[in-house]
Parts: structure tokens; C-alpha cells; sequence
């Protein structure tokens, strides 16, 4: 089974509540999958359950309420008043309602009585804590170390990753290995659906959207968006969506003949005019002055098909750390890296793999992206990105968005991700919120919807 980190995990979580699938099931059956073990391997009646106040802990309290046939003691670490999540907080007073040995630990004397159980269940911390461990919880772990009993871990050691953790016989760990569990571990299932793992949601637009309460102006993303020519229209939307989608500063490179119309649809956008109608080799020297200043490079919405584009295109792609390619940056000639942003017709273009109609396969798609050493967003009714190691989906979106400018808005996004996170993290959010800022449009505007408006719902997509 694949290791996932606790990023991921909580965002799998994440997504799991937003597909319907509550907390609080999935807190039931981790807490009984960890009575189940605790039963195999209880070496005498009586079982001392440890928990902190977060979600861990609530999957403690589960589990103690399945040992009911057990003699069974919860020590909380702290006062049940400060338990943290609603579930976790149903599931102690259950307990007290059915009149278990509930202690409240207000003192590292409290914990002395541990060595007098036959078997403790560490359920103080999950994964993702960091730094120093003090105060109770590390009275705690010191004294189930301390105790000479065997210890089972829910879903991770307690402390690991710190400057103290449980020495823990076995972990019970849930859905998936976690990294660096010491010693024995047991995965144990606890109803997360495959498919709830393979679609986008909420939790993978967590992974990306963060930032520093003290960062300044270009931290969070600088985007530089090559387009138009024939057209105007393409790069704007996608140099506006990377701006609703967090980036901090937007320019346009773009021919002369339309920059001054891009510059118009906006005073948010930083535009630098190419020269002629058309992007070429003489623009080579202004575009290198540009990317090493910009994080993303945004290439392809609106240039057109002229042969000195592609001729430029082909020299700019590979001095890109990071680039994300749609439209007519999808033609043979033109290198591919980074991102790539294709629907079904420009996939079968650029990969020159010859397929039956109908959906590209996965497989098909992995191996490509895989020997290419790039990250595919395949654009259709349920899009699939991948970088040849994983696939994901996403759902969101509706037949409204084959209006034009959907993709360069995606591109967009896209970019103002891929400043800020890898390219398969990036890509997924991206196609997650494009979509739902199209489904919230939609809402309003039915099927005359325009790009226009799922840029203005990015904000509120990305509030989801």
C-alpha cells in the first residue's frame, strides 16, 4: 500500500465529508478496528485507554465503548469541557452516560496507576504534530513509556516526529501506512471508498492555499501569462483567474497589436507589449528579462498557429523551472514540461498515440505522463490529471463550461497553484475549483453562463 503524509491524510478526511461520508463514521470504525486488535493482543482484563482531546482521542473513546467486556479506564489528558471536535466530544458523553471509568488528568500523578493495567491504547496525539511536546501530554507519553505494559497506538505513535513520542508495540494505523511509523504496524480499513480517494475536493485545495501571516507582496505567487495575438480575450481571462485564485502579481506578455486591449480589461494586470501581431523570435530577449522574475509561466491562450510562434515557443518552454501549457502551446514541435492543460483532441495531438474513439484510457494517460516526466490535466466531463506515479479525478464542472474561455480560465488557476505547490497538487485543486466556480455560476446563470463568471465564483469556490 502506498504511504501517504498527514497533508494527505487530512485531506482525503477533508474530501470525505464533503462527499457525504461524516467524521464521525469514520471515527466509529477506526474506534472499533482498534478494539478489534486490542481484543487479539490484550494480555489480561484490564485496559487503560490514554487520550487527548482532538479526533485521536475521540477514536480512543470509540474503542473503549467496544472493550465494554473489558475492565476499561479513559484517562483524558486535561478537562473534558476542552475536548476539541464535536465528535470526540458525542463519543465521551456516551461514556459518561453509560457510567464508564472516565478520569480527567489535571496532573502527572494522575498517570501513575498506568502500570497497573495490562494493556494501554496511546490515543493522545494523530499525525502532522510538530516541535516540542510539554505539559501533560508529555507527562503523559512519558509515563506509558515509563508503565512496562504493551502499547497499541491509534494511527500513529503519539509524539512521533518530536523531541518525545510513545514507544508503542504495534500501531493501528487507519486507510493507509503513515510515514515513519517505528516497529509493527497494522493498517486497518475504515469504509473510505476508493473512490473518495481518487476525487478532487476541498482537502486538495487545503494543500494548497496556505499562507504566512507575515508574507509580503509576491510570495504568494508571481505568474507570467504568454498569449494573444489573434486573440485578446484568452490571455486576460487566464492572467484574471490566476489573480482570483491567490496569485500576487500577474503580467501578460503579448503581442503588440493587442496589448493595450488586454491592459483595458483590467487595472489588476501588469501587461508588457511583444512586438508585431504575433509572438516570435524577436520577443526571445524581453520574455528571458520576464521569467526569471515570475514563479509560473502561463503559455499558449490566444497565441495562434504562426510558424515564428512556434519556432519562439519551442526556445521558451525549456528555460521554464515552472510552466503550464494550454491551447496553442499544444502543437508538435513545442516541447512539453510542467503542466499541460489538454482536452481530448490536444492530447491526441501532442502524445501522437494513436487510440480508438472514445475517452483516452488511464493507463494510457499514465504511462504517458510518465515518460514524458510531466503532469497531465486532461480536460472532459470527469477530468483526469496525473503524473504518471497518480491519477485523480474531478467531477465538478457542467455542460455550460464548453463556453469559450473555460480552459484559459483553468490554465489561469492553474498557474496562480502551481507558484505555491507541486504540479499534481496544483493541477488537481486547480481542475476542483475551476469546476465548481462553473457549477456556482451556473447556478445563476443557467447555460448562458460565460468565463467571466466562473471567474468571478473563483473566490467563492475556493471558500468551499
Amino acid at each position: 500500500m502506498r504511504t501517504i503524509s498527514p497533508d494527505e491524510m487530512r485531506a482525503i478526511d477533508a474530501n470525505c465529508t464533503y462527499f457525504g461520508l461524516l467524521p464521525l463514521q469514520l471515527m466509529e470504525n477506526a474506534g472499533a478496528a482498534l478494539a478489534r486488535e486490542a481484543k487479539r493482543r490484550a494480555p489480561g482484563r484490564r485496559i487503560a485507554v490514554v487520550a487527548g482531546k482532538g479526533n485521536n482521542g475521540g477514536d480512543g473513546l470509540v474503542a473503549a465503548r467496544h472493550l465494554a467486556e473489558f475492565d476499561v479506564t479513559v484517562f483524558l489528558i486535561g478537562r473534558s469541557k476542552d475536548i476539541a471536535t464535536e465528535e470526540a466530544r458525542r463519543n465521551w458523553a456516551i461514556l459518561e452516560r453509560l457510567g464508564f471509568d472516565l478520569r480527567e488528568v489535571r496532573d502527572s500523578t494522575d498517570l501513575e496507576p498506568l502500570s497497573r493495567y495490562d494493556l494501554i491504547l496511546d490515543a493522545i496525539f494523530g499525525t502532522g504534530v510538530k516541535g516540542s511536546v510539554r505539559g501533560l501530554e508529555a507527562a503523559a507519553i512519558d509515563a506509558i513509556n515509563a508503565s512496562g505494559k504493551p502499547v497499541i497506538s491509534v494511527d500513529v505513535p503519539s509524539g512521533i516526529g518530536t523531541d518525545r513520542s510513545v514507544n508503542s508495540e504495534v500501531t493501528v494505523t487507519f486507510h493507509s501506512p503513515k510515514e515513519g511509523i517505528p516497529g509493527e504496524v497494522v493498517v486497518a480499513e475504515i469504509g473510505i471508498p476508493p473512490r473518495a480517494e481518487l476525487y478532487a475536493g476541498p482537502g486538495d485545495l487545503a494543500l494548497v492555499t496556505g499562507r504566512a501571516a507575515d508574507s509580503h507582496k509576491g510570495q504568494n505567487g508571481r505568474v507570467l501569462v504568454i498569449g494573444g495575438g489573434p486573440y485578446s480575450g484568452a490571455p486576460a481571462l487566464s492572467a484574471m483567474a490566476a489573480l482570483r485564485a491567490g496569485a500576487d502579481l500577474v503580467t501578460v506578455a503579448a503581442p503588440e497589436s493587442v496589448s493595450a486591449t488586454i491592459a483595458g480589461y483590467s487595472p489588476n494586470l501588469i501587461v508588457r507589449s511583444l512586438s508585431d501581431d504575433h509572438l516570435s523570435p524577436e520577443d526571445l530577449g524581453l520574455i528571458r528579462e520576464l521569467i526569471p522574475s515570475h514563479d509560473v509561466v502561463v503559455a499558449g491562450m490566444g497565441l495562434g498557429r504562426h510558424p515564428e510562434t512556434r519556432e519562439a515557443l519551442a526556445e521558451i518552454v525549456p528555460e521554464c523551472e515552472r510552466v503550464v501549457l494550454d491551447a496553442d502551446a499544444l502543437l508538435p514541435g513545442i516541447p512539453l514540461k510542467g503542466i499541460i492543460t489538454p482536452h481530448e483532441s490536444e492530447f491526441r495531438r501532442v502524445s501522437s498515440i494513436k487510440l480508438p474513439p472514445g475517452r483516452v484510457q488511464r493507463e494510457v494517460l499514465m504511462t504517458f505522463a510518465r515518460d514524458m516526466k510531466i503532469t497531465v490535466l486532461l480536460k472532459g466531463k470527469v477530468d483526469l490529471i496525473t503524473d504518471g506515479e497518480t491519477i485523480r479525478g474531478n467531477a465538478t464542472g457542467n455542460p455550460g463550461m464548453t463556453v469559450g474561455g473555460t480552459g484559459d480560465v483553468l490554465a489561469g488557476i492553474t498557474g496562480a497553484f502551481y507558484a505555491r505547490a507541486s504540479p499534481l497538487r496544483a493541477a488537481v485543486a486547480a481542475a476542483f475549483v475551476n469546476g465548481v466556480a462553473g457549477d456556482l455560476a451556473c447556478g445563476e446563470k443557467g447555460y448562458s453562463l460565460l468565463a467571466t463568471d466562473v471567474i468571478e465564483n473563483i473566490p467563492r469556490a475556493m471558500m468551499l
